[in-house]
């Protein structure tokens, strides 16, 4: 199927984890995909990183910022959309790397009428120093490395990085939204116009992704499985503040008893950056 993917990169204040996402970017078998990094407001290094990379990334790359006021991670990714030219958007964290067959597994995936939820493994605080410092290649390493690091701790489960035909079973939690996650993410355009985006009022950590599953559900999209297709690479980070996980659950409840699809502040209610 013939279409361009825009794969948006949510990042901020993680140059050298941006640095190996971009780098597994550049090796994608599937090349007919632009790259927005949506940078909730990182300092000069992050814009540094992603220049290094315009000659040589492959595909065009457009960093998008906006200044950092707490965590403003669905805004920056509506900004990232609003610059972006695909047909198809797959979102992916700023410290998940893709292996090569990343995106042209998500464009086999892609269907009309269905976004598609993809998974990650976790690294350890050690192994993602390492590969941080050493600049190791995790997206090339074979099954045989992967093991190795598993059995020593430093990779929580490697079984899901398997690919396999799994057919209608992709299909078969079509209407559950719990345990959609932003960091490897596939919705077509008309999907994200249809429910305006991300919803700019999740600010701080959690739950902007389950409120978007529930909206595109109830604008006519499904839930399709990219679980043994799209794994990511997830290296570590630390401990993310959690101080407004009650209020955006709140949001959440909300948005249940209700019957809307438009986000309350969406795509249309960008404003510009600054």
């Amino acid at each position: 199927m013939s279409f361009t993917i825009t794969i948006i990169v949510a990042t901020y204040e993680r140059p050298d984890a941006l640095d190996a996402v971009l780098r597994g970017l550049s090796r994608q078998t599937d090349r007919d995909f632009e790259v927005v990094v949506a940078d909730d407001g990182s300092g000069p290094a992050t814009a540094a990183v992603v220049d290094s990379w315009k000659p040589k990334l492959g595909a065009p790359l457009i960093h998008v910022w906006h200044p950092h006021e707490k965590f403003r991670l669905a805004e920056i990714r509506n900004r990232g959309i609003a610059a972006g030219h695909g047909e198809y958007f797959v979102f992916l964290d700023g410290d998940c790397i893709p292996r090569p067959n990343f995106v042209a597994q998500h464009r086999a995936l892609a269907e009309r009428g269905w976004f598609v939820t993809g998974n990650r493994v976790l690294f350890s605080e050690k192994l993602t120093r390492e590969i941080l410092d050493q600049g190791l290649t995790p997206e090339i390493w074979d099954f045989a490395t992967l093991r190795k690091h598993q059995r020593a701790g430093g990779i929580n489960r490697i079984r899901s990085l398997l690919s396999l035909p799994l057919g209608p079973l992709r299909k078969w939690k079509a209407k559950n939204w719990k345990t959609v996650r932003g960091c490897n993410l596939g919705i077509w355009r008309e999907d994200l116009v249809r429910v305006d985006g991300f919803d700019s009022n999740f600010r701080g950590w959690g739950l902007e992704d389950s409120d978007m599953a529930v909206r595109l559900m109830r604008g006519g999209c499904r839930r399709k499985e990219g679980r043994f297709a799209t794994g990511v690479l997830h290296l570590w980070h630390p401990f993310q503040d959690r101080s407004s996980l009650t209020e955006n659950q709140k949001r959440l409840d909300e948005l249940a008893a209700a019957s809307r699809v438009r986000a309350v502040s969406g795509l249309s209610a960008l404003k510009p950056a600054g």
